[in-house]
Protein backbone atom coordinates (compact mmCIF):
# COMPACT_ATOMS: atom_id res chain seq x y z
CA UNK A 1 0.00 0.00 0.00
CA UNK A 2 1.26 3.53 -0.84
CA UNK A 3 0.36 5.25 2.45
CA UNK A 4 1.00 9.19 3.63
CA UNK A 5 -0.13 11.04 7.26
CA UNK A 6 -1.37 14.23 6.61
CA UNK A 7 -3.20 17.12 7.86
CA UNK A 8 -6.30 17.72 6.32
CA UNK A 9 -8.04 21.39 6.73
CA UNK A 10 -11.75 21.39 7.10
CA UNK A 11 -13.99 21.86 4.55
CA UNK A 12 -13.97 25.71 4.71
CA UNK A 13 -10.53 26.29 4.21
CA UNK A 14 -10.16 23.66 1.20
CA UNK A 15 -13.74 25.30 -0.16
CA UNK A 16 -12.22 29.12 0.67
CA UNK A 17 -8.82 27.92 -1.23
CA UNK A 18 -10.80 26.29 -4.36
CA UNK A 19 -12.65 29.04 -5.08
CA UNK A 20 -9.69 30.94 -4.77
CA UNK A 21 -8.06 29.13 -7.37
CA UNK A 22 -10.95 28.50 -9.84
CA UNK A 23 -10.92 31.53 -11.32
CA UNK A 24 -7.75 30.97 -12.16
CA UNK A 25 -7.14 27.59 -13.19
CA UNK A 26 -8.02 28.01 -16.74
CA UNK A 27 -4.66 30.81 -17.57
CA UNK A 28 -2.79 27.93 -16.63
CA UNK A 29 -2.34 24.47 -17.85
CA UNK A 30 -0.84 22.77 -15.21
CA UNK A 31 -2.20 19.77 -13.67
CA UNK A 32 -4.10 21.04 -10.67
CA UNK A 33 -5.18 19.44 -7.11
CA UNK A 34 -8.76 19.11 -6.79
CA UNK A 35 -10.42 19.81 -3.32
CA UNK A 36 -10.25 16.48 -1.87
CA UNK A 37 -6.54 16.57 -2.64
CA UNK A 38 -5.66 19.61 -0.63
CA UNK A 39 -3.80 18.53 2.22
CA UNK A 40 -0.69 18.96 3.90
CA UNK A 41 1.88 15.87 3.91
CA UNK A 42 3.60 15.15 7.15
CA UNK A 43 5.21 11.98 6.46
CA UNK A 44 5.11 9.93 2.99
CA UNK A 45 5.40 5.86 3.32
CA UNK A 46 5.53 4.63 -0.26
CA UNK A 47 5.02 0.98 -0.05
CA UNK A 48 3.91 -0.53 3.33
CA UNK A 49 2.85 -4.28 3.95
CA UNK A 50 -0.79 -4.71 5.19
CA UNK A 51 0.73 -6.94 7.94
CA UNK A 52 2.71 -4.03 9.56
CA UNK A 53 -0.89 -1.53 9.36
CA UNK A 54 -2.18 -2.18 12.87
CA UNK A 55 1.11 -1.56 14.63
CA UNK A 56 2.16 1.91 12.31
CA UNK A 57 -2.00 2.61 13.43
CA UNK A 58 -1.23 1.92 16.74
CA UNK A 59 2.14 4.00 16.81
CA UNK A 60 0.57 7.28 14.70
CA UNK A 61 -2.32 7.32 17.82
CA UNK A 62 0.90 7.78 19.97
CA UNK A 63 2.15 10.10 18.29
CA UNK A 64 -0.68 12.00 17.31
CA UNK A 65 -1.79 11.82 21.66
CA UNK A 66 1.66 13.44 22.54
CA UNK A 67 0.83 16.70 20.39
CA UNK A 68 -1.43 19.63 20.64
CA UNK A 69 -3.86 21.23 18.74
CA UNK A 70 -3.03 24.41 17.24
CA UNK A 71 -4.22 26.98 14.70
CA UNK A 72 -3.55 27.76 11.26
CA UNK A 73 -4.54 28.80 8.23
CA UNK A 74 -3.33 27.90 4.42
CA UNK A 75 -1.58 31.45 3.29
CA UNK A 76 0.78 32.23 0.80
CA UNK A 77 2.73 30.20 -1.52
CA UNK A 78 5.56 29.15 -3.54
CA UNK A 79 7.40 26.75 -5.57
CA UNK A 80 9.46 23.79 -5.86
CA UNK A 81 12.24 23.67 -6.82
CA UNK A 82 12.29 27.27 -7.33
CA UNK A 83 10.09 30.28 -9.12
CA UNK A 84 12.62 30.18 -12.16
CA UNK A 85 12.04 26.23 -12.76
CA UNK A 86 9.03 25.55 -10.77
CA UNK A 87 7.68 21.50 -11.33
CA UNK A 88 4.77 22.26 -7.99
CA UNK A 89 3.07 25.11 -6.85
CA UNK A 90 2.32 25.21 -3.52
CA UNK A 91 0.30 26.93 -0.48
CA UNK A 92 1.66 27.98 2.79
CA UNK A 93 0.42 27.75 6.32
CA UNK A 94 0.17 30.74 8.57
CA UNK A 95 1.50 29.55 12.28
CA UNK A 96 2.65 31.51 15.15
CA UNK A 97 5.76 29.64 16.99
CA UNK A 98 4.22 27.56 19.40
CA UNK A 99 2.02 26.57 16.09
CA UNK A 100 5.08 25.56 13.93
CA UNK A 101 6.94 23.63 16.69
CA UNK A 102 3.72 21.30 17.33
CA UNK A 103 3.52 20.65 13.56
CA UNK A 104 7.20 19.93 13.28
CA UNK A 105 7.17 17.72 16.23
CA UNK A 106 4.49 15.99 14.55
CA UNK A 107 5.62 15.25 11.48
CA UNK A 108 8.82 13.82 13.51
CA UNK A 109 6.20 11.80 15.37
CA UNK A 110 5.05 10.60 12.31
CA UNK A 111 8.06 9.47 10.60
CA UNK A 112 9.76 7.77 13.76
CA UNK A 113 6.12 5.77 14.02
CA UNK A 114 6.66 4.36 10.86
CA UNK A 115 10.31 3.65 11.18
CA UNK A 116 9.83 1.41 14.57
CA UNK A 117 6.79 -0.55 12.75
CA UNK A 118 9.69 -1.56 10.21
CA UNK A 119 8.49 1.35 7.61
CA UNK A 120 10.82 3.04 5.29
CA UNK A 121 9.92 6.54 5.35
CA UNK A 122 10.78 9.46 2.66
CA UNK A 123 13.63 11.08 3.49
CA UNK A 124 13.25 14.55 2.10
CA UNK A 125 13.40 17.53 4.95
CA UNK A 126 10.14 18.30 6.28
CA UNK A 127 8.40 21.55 4.11
CA UNK A 128 4.88 22.28 5.71
CA UNK A 129 2.64 23.04 2.00
CA UNK A 130 -0.13 22.42 0.51
CA UNK A 131 0.58 20.95 -3.26
CA UNK A 132 -2.07 23.28 -5.89
CA UNK A 133 -0.75 22.02 -9.23
CA UNK A 134 2.15 19.85 -10.59
CA UNK A 135 3.70 21.61 -13.90
CA UNK A 136 4.26 19.09 -17.43
CA UNK A 137 7.83 21.44 -17.58
CA UNK A 138 9.98 23.45 -15.76
CA UNK A 139 8.51 26.77 -15.65
CA UNK A 140 8.81 30.42 -14.42
CA UNK A 141 5.87 31.14 -11.84
CA UNK A 142 6.96 34.01 -9.95
CA UNK A 143 2.97 35.81 -11.17
CA UNK A 144 1.70 32.48 -9.66
CA UNK A 145 3.88 32.84 -6.21
CA UNK A 146 2.90 37.05 -6.08
CA UNK A 147 -0.79 35.47 -6.35
CA UNK A 148 -0.71 33.53 -3.95
CA UNK A 149 1.36 35.39 -1.40
CA UNK A 150 -1.39 37.47 -1.53
CA UNK A 151 -3.75 35.15 -0.31
CA UNK A 152 -5.10 34.37 3.16
CA UNK A 153 -7.64 31.65 3.97
CA UNK A 154 -9.99 31.44 7.17
CA UNK A 155 -7.95 30.00 10.53
CA UNK A 156 -8.51 26.96 11.51
CA UNK A 157 -7.59 24.07 14.23
CA UNK A 158 -5.45 21.41 13.36
CA UNK A 159 -6.64 19.17 15.80
CA UNK A 160 -6.08 15.66 14.13
CA UNK A 161 -4.27 13.67 11.84
CA UNK A 162 -5.58 11.13 9.01
CA UNK A 163 -3.55 7.97 7.48
CA UNK A 164 -4.15 7.66 3.86
CA UNK A 165 -3.92 5.38 1.22
CA UNK A 166 -3.29 6.57 -2.06
CA UNK A 167 -3.99 4.41 -5.63
CA UNK A 168 -1.91 6.00 -8.40
CA UNK A 169 -4.06 6.37 -11.68
CA UNK A 170 -6.96 5.23 -10.12
CA UNK A 171 -8.87 8.63 -9.48
CA UNK A 172 -10.36 11.41 -12.13
CA UNK A 173 -8.58 12.09 -15.24
CA UNK A 174 -5.45 9.79 -14.45
CA UNK A 175 -4.97 11.31 -10.90
CA UNK A 176 -4.51 9.39 -7.44
CA UNK A 177 -7.57 8.40 -5.47
CA UNK A 178 -7.10 8.45 -1.53
CA UNK A 179 -8.88 6.65 0.65
CA UNK A 180 -8.87 6.81 4.32
CA UNK A 181 -7.32 4.46 6.57
CA UNK A 182 -7.76 6.18 10.02
CA UNK A 183 -7.92 9.35 11.88
CA UNK A 184 -6.02 9.99 15.21
CA UNK A 185 -6.79 13.07 17.12
CA UNK A 186 -4.00 15.15 18.36
CA UNK A 187 -4.35 15.29 22.95
CA UNK A 188 -3.67 17.67 25.25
Amino acid sequence: MRLFVALVPPDEAVEHLDAFLEVRRAVAPYRWATAEQLHVTLAFYGDVEERRLEDLAERLGRAAARRTAFGTAIAGGGAFPHVGRARVLWAGLDLDDPGRTELDRLATGCRAAASRAGIAVDGQRFRPHVTLARLGHPAEVSDWVRLLDAYAGPRWVADRITLVASYLGEGPRGRPRYEVVDSFALGG
